[in-house]
């Protein structure tokens, strides 16, 4: 009767190794590789226009597909701005494959840089193997796209960046400590997305 101490609920705060590996994943998230990505390897395809290529192409590829999932998210059709739920992928994956074949049709039509165009067709498979995989299993996107990258940008610029490949490891580590993905799910997504980047891209470019 009043002399009872107030019970308060114990919230956990989350320890260092799971601040870090949020902080991984939000820096590695695929709209900010993407968007870094297409703007380096425009610039790197021509010094002139170079940059407005890339941003041009970063419009359609990451800007357009990121506005939807943050519209979904503020009206509470996704959870988070990851997509973290197998069962939500479908409806952002299938606007961002829009997107970039309206994106790559335009900048076919516009004479842009081989590179550039190479890299939205890589962007364009990788998006098609992701709507058909997600249908049914939740593989890794992050680490798709960090592997993609990786070889991307070791072609443009030569082996010297494969110093950045334990990187990959980190961007898997992050998704597996803040239990999104398996193991399993982290693994085929940097080995799906490094062999669509090496292929495609590679034989594009």
């Amino acid at each position: 009767m009043g002399g009872g101490a107030e019970l308060r609920p114990v919230t956990t705060r989350p320890g260092p190794g799971q601040r870090i590996a949020r902080l991984v994943t939000e820096l590695t998230a695929p709209a900010v590789l993407v968007s870094l990505l297409m703007v380096t390897v425009g610039w790197h395809s021509s010094r002139g226009r170079g940059l407005a290529w890339g941003l041009l192409a970063a419009f359609f590829v990451t800007g357009i597909p990121f506005a939807y999932i943050v519209g979904g998210v503020r009206r509470g059709r996704l959870t988070d701005h990851h997509v973290g739920r197998r069962e939500q992928r479908r409806a952002p994956l299938l606007v961002g494959l829009g997107s970039v074949a309206a994106g790559l049709a335009l900048l076919a039509v516009l004479d842009a840089p081989r590179p550039v165009l190479a890299l939205a067709v890589a962007g364009l498979v990788g998006l098609v193997v992701a709507v058909s995989v997600s249908h049914w299993w939740k593989m890794s996107i992050h680490s798709a796209v960090a592997g993609g990258a990786l070889v991307i940008l070791v072609l443009t610029f030569g082996s010297l960046l494969l110093v950045a490949a334990p990187l990959l490891a980190v961007v898997g580590w992050s998704r597996v400590r803040l239990r999104d993905h398996t193991v399993a799910q982290v693994l085929t997504g940097g080995v799906l997305g490094a062999l669509i980047a090496g292929v495609v891209f590679g034989l594009l470019r």
